[in-house]
């Protein structure tokens, strides 16, 4: 293989697929980056069996070939060199890579090309186009709220549910919930799948356009593929039965709050301050009188009070939450002000913005002595 490509390309598509670079594995082929060169174009690839990312590059090829290369020193190569074009050839009889930019020249040693897990192109009877400006809006506004405890795995994914012309995601760890829905402006089929919260954010990152465009996401029995630009991803997805969420978002509330989200989430973040190094991070809410009395104790620091105003409509509420829960969804939160909606202090609260009935918050309150 021989090629030459622009540094800032062959970067950006090293920094892509990186991601799904194996660290921890018995088979030293996953902590590669397979390079293909055919016609003008350099495919990369990555793979950890559980995601596999691809990313399509402009390049002259002399002689096309296919090559792995160790990805941990590749990705700080290609980063750290010098001139703007970078030339790339393989010798067969030594298994070596050589890499030059200006005067900068390395050999590194290749790994067997033929041992790499190819990634297929997706391919798929259920085919669905979103723009990656709704489904960065979804993963944004709802991943974060997923657990981290890989014993319930079900819980470490966020639910993608497609139903004709509405998409919805939702990601829980039981004590909090967050639900985001779109349009997609045409009819599609239904579909349900569970997708890994790492694999979510990571599409989430690549998703970096200006202009809306396309995103074609194949379905198969027990794997997703995202298509767009000239990237995509392969992700397993995570198989079970989701339960049913709307069976915790109360149908009604008895108190309803409008606060100034600002306000709310600057006090919120200095009361709990305190409340941090706690065994529960908690704060406690006091809605009465059109204000919310923000309090936390530590017995090994001191308390810590604030007063935002509000306005109040329904029955006075003494409640305690996770700190980390709150400062959460306020900072997903862009409206000016938010509704905070209570029935009473041991049942689910909602956090919703203002002006905004795609997007709903559930939160379970702690109970305290």
């Amino acid at each position: 293989m021989k090629i030459s490509c622009t540094k800032e390309q062959l970067n950006h598509a090293v920094q892509t697929v990186q991601k799904a670079l194996a660290t921890k594995t018995p088979m030293p082929i996953l902590t590669g980056i397979y390079l293909s060169a055919f016609e003008d174009r350099l495919e990369l690839q990555a793979t950890n069996y559980e995601i596999g990312i691809s990313c399509i590059i402009e390049a002259t090829i002399e002689e096309p070939g296919t090559v792995v290369i160790s990805g941990r020193y590749f990705q700080e190569l290609v980063r750290k060199l010098p001139g703007e074009m970078i030339e790339i050839s393989s010798s067969a009889e030594d298994r070596t890579i050589q890499i030059t930019s200006n005067q900068a020249q390395f050999n590194l040693l290749s790994l067997p090309a033929e041992e790499f897990p190819v990634l297929k192109k997706p391919t798929s009877d259920t085919v669905i186009n979103v723009k990656d400006n709704i489904l960065r809006e979804l993963i944004k506004k709802t991943v974060f709220a997923c657990s981290t405890d890989e014993s319930r795995p079900i819980f470490t994914g966020g639910l993608l549910e497609i139903n004709q012309h509405e998409v919805n995601m939702v990601a829980t760890n039981t004590h909090r919930l967050a639900i985001k829905k779109d349009h997609l402006g045409h009819n599609t089929d239904s579909i349900k799948m569970i997708i890994p919260a790492k694999i979510l954010n990571e599409l989430a990152r690549i998703m970096i356009s200006d202009v809306p465009m396309d995103v074609t996401i194949y379905c198969q029995k027990n794997q997703v593929s995202f298509a767009f630009d000239n990237i995509y991803i392969i992700s397993r997805l995570i198989e079970g039965q989701f339960p049913d969420y709307n069976k915790v978002i109360p149908p009604s509330f008895a108190t309803t709050i409008t606060i100034d989200t600002h306000a709310f989430m600057d006090a919120v973040e200095r009361v709990s301050l305190l409340a941090r190094d706690g065994d529960y991070n908690i704060i406690k809410l006091a809605f009465k009188n059109d204000c919310v009395i923000i309090t936390s104790n530590n017995p090994d620091i001191g308390k810590a009070c604030e007063t935002v105003t509000t306005i109040v409509q329904g029955n006075e509420v003494e409640i305690a939450f996770n700190a980390k829960y709150v400062t959460d969804i306020l900072k997903n939160i862009s409206s000016e002000q938010l509704i905070f909606s209570l029935n009473t202090p041991l049942s689910p609260a909602s956090i919703k913005p203002i002006d905004d009935e795609t997007y709903n918050y559930i939160i379970t309150p702690v109970r305290t002595n």
